[in-house]
């Protein structure tokens, strides 16, 4: 079919969500000539739901985001009210930097940012359908008959697909904060051959915070000492006059109320149908659940610096309003706090992602693309992780350039994409720890070496950024070469030195490197003993310095690791293999292969219910397969 565009763009992002915003700024700065639409521009990176960015695991994705050359980073820097580094007791792996943030600051930052941005056009259109011509997308469809020529769209639509909001016995048709909810699309979707699942998330309710009693709450500070998302942020630059966030509990009052009403809760009524996020459950969920707890915590956040609204983390429901306001009247401290808007369950369909590659196109359709909470993940961070590999590679794509796929070895972000192209996923998606199996190796200090080089290579990267970058791993390198090469002796002076400040005495020479690896000994003793770098180093290589040293043993180790996975996703499985063709597999793998169709050795070993035995008869088949073309090239 012939189509007729009124505008012709290289990439169209569709939705302008945290994925969005991502996927539409890559592919912008990489050159593509983008369309970034929405349904409402004032909905732009908003936050539906906590006003924060970052935390356990999340925190180190926004700093790979900014390390590739994306925006969460620096927007977030730009409009914190409080910065924490969380699990600072704990080993480097596990810390992690969050930020509440002035959330509507952050939407008006971050849509100055997309205005200005060339080669991006910004419009508010509600896209009804995806164009698509012989397996290849062409374009969009919008509500009002416009169509629009691209050769490649990414669909960021969160959860606004389907979105139908639940409060109580009340259930209609709506994206997240009552904004229109995206229907004909979704039904497209369906007719282009993409199979669709239900999820269900859902918000707490907010209060006035001139009507909370927080005498009898606990503070929660932010941090003193300076810390950014963005590697390009400033110590000087650090906001130190914080807003503070608040400490109270859920009692047996508000327990028992909810048991009470469990029968009026859409979770255990029936009305909710979608399934809902595990590691976020809804208060009402929680008390079901975990019903020997006396008690569960609920963090007062503010929104803002100018406004009085706060959020209530901890007490997301979707119980009637009713019970909302006895519930919050239940708690110490919100007594006599006045509910401003209530909280709510958001059902809403997602792009099943086992249909995707890594790259986050669709298998279906070529130069189709999803990400974010429409690939059935939670959470801004992941969102924006998603939509920047995903703009990324809609520009590659665009100008016929190799595809940019990030390895479980890579980053947070190469986790979170093998996890749900390789094994999908049952329920909302949230990036944990525990699901890297390489996390000593990716830290939130050392983002910026794993990945700016990677960004500078697909043109996200600028120079400044880049000219940063190099100073730093220079200084980095320099030193390191230089702690490994300058000794300390076992002599008199330098061991009544060492016993002086409580360690242990040198019996044989050892380099200041091998010295740092004593556990009491950080950089600036080391450098005491052997004297201070050629030049004044930034507190973050002291820090990346400090820790590629002391868990040397340990990282070599992951690295080995890597080494030897990276070998079985070297090994490429031809696209058109007919699986009913090899003998031997069980028939769980087969299925699974059928499924997924994995395009590599190490994906297709990563596949719940395939076994060792089930890789090593692939790799046989294969390897006789491959044996028999060379034959015949002969």
């Amino acid at each position: 079919m012939e189509h007729t565009f009124s505008e012709t763009f290289d990439v169209i992002v569709v939705g302008a969500g945290h994925a969005g915003v991502e996927a539409a700024l890559a592919a912008s700065r990489m050159g593509s000539k983008t369309l970034l639409a929405t349904i409402n521009l004032d909905m732009l990176a908003f936050m539906p739901c906590n006003p924060s960015i970052g935390g356990s695991a999340k925190g180190i994705v926004v700093r790979e985001i900014d390390a590739l050359g994306g925006e969460m980073g620096k927007n977030i820097d730009k409009t914190y009210i409080q910065m924490k580094m969380l699990n600072t007791g704990k080993g480097p792996a596990v810390r992690a930097l969050r930020a509440q943030a002035d959330k509507h600051l952050y939407a008006e930052e971050m849509k100055k940012t997309v205005e200005q941005e060339e080669n991006l056009t910004l419009r508010q259109s509600m896209i009804d359908d995806i164009l698509v011509e012989d397996g290849q997308v062409v374009g969009v469809l919008t509500a009002t008959g416009q169509k629009y020529g691209a050769r490649a769209v990414v669909i960021t639509t969160g959860t606004a697909l389907r979105g139908e909001i639940i409060l109580g016995e009340l259930k209609y048709s709506s994206g997240p904060n009552n904004s229109l909810a995206s229907v004909t699309l979704a039904d497209n979707l369906v007719k282009h051959g993409l199979e669709i699942g239900r999820f269900k998330t859902g918000t707490p309710p907010r209060v006035k915070g001139s009507t909370i009693d927080y005498s009898v709450t606990e503070v929660q500070p932010g941090d003193t000492k300076p810390n950014h998302f963005s590697f390009m942020s400033k110590d000087e630059d650090y906001i130190t006059d914080q807003v503070d966030c608040w400490l109270t509990y859920t009692n047996a009052d508000s327990h028992d109320l909810i048991k009470k009403n469990l029968h009026r809760a859409p979770m255990f009524s029936g009305v909710v149908k979608g399934v809902g996020p595990r590691y976020c459950p809804s208060i009402e969920d929680k008390i079901v659940r975990f019903a020997d707890k006396e008690r569960h915590q609920l963090f007062l956040e503010p929104e803002g610096r100018h406004t009085d609204e706060v959020y209530v983390q901890g007490l997301s429901t979707s119980l009637p309003e009713d019970v909302q306001r006895e519930l919050i009247h239940s708690v110490k401290g919100l007594e006599n706090a006045e509910m401003m808007r209530t909280g709510y369950a958001i059902e809403y369909d997602i792009v099943l992602p086992h249909q995707l590659r890594a790259t986050l196109e669709t298998k279906v359709i070529s130069g189709l693309f999803t990400a974010g909470q429409t690939n059935g993940t939670s959470g801004y961070e992941e969102a924006a992780g998603q939509g920047i590999i995903a703009g990324i590679n809609a520009a590659l794509k665009v100008q016929g350039k190799p595809e940019f796929i990030l390895k479980r070895s890579d980053a947070y972000i190469g986790v979170m994409i093998d996890d749900l192209v390789t094994k999908g996923t049952l329920e909302p998606y949230r990036l944990l720890t525990s699901r890297a199996e390489y996390r000593l190796i990716l830290r939130h200090d050392n983002a910026d070496m794993r990945l700016t080089p990677l960004g500078r290579q697909v043109g996200l990267v600028d120079d400044e950024r880049w000219n940063a970058f190099e100073i730093k791993k220079n200084q980095f390198d320099n030193e390191l070469t230089r702690l490994d090469t300058v000794k300390l002796k076992p002599v008199k002076e330098t061991n009544e030195r060492i016993q002086s400040l409580g360690f242990k005495s040198l019996t044989d020479a050892m380099t200041a490197k091998a010295f740092m690896r004593r556990p009491e000994i950080d950089y600036k003793v080391a450098t005491d003993f052997v004297g201070p770098a050629a030049e004044d180093l930034d507190s973050k290589v002291i820090e990346l310095l400090e820790t590629e040293i002391k868990y040397e043993g340990y990282i070599n180790k992951a690295l080995d690791q890597v080494d030897k996975m990276k070998r079985m996703e070297e090994k490429r499985i031809p696209a058109n293999i007919d699986w009913d063709a090899i003998d031997s597999i069980a028939t769980e793998a087969r299925q699974k292969f059928k499924k997924i169709n994995p395009e590599t050795i190490g994906q297709a070993s990563r596949i719940s219910g395939v076994n060792p035995a089930d890789i090593s008869i692939l790799m046989v088949y294969l390897e006789g397969n491959n044996k028999a073309r060379r034959n015949l090239d002969k």
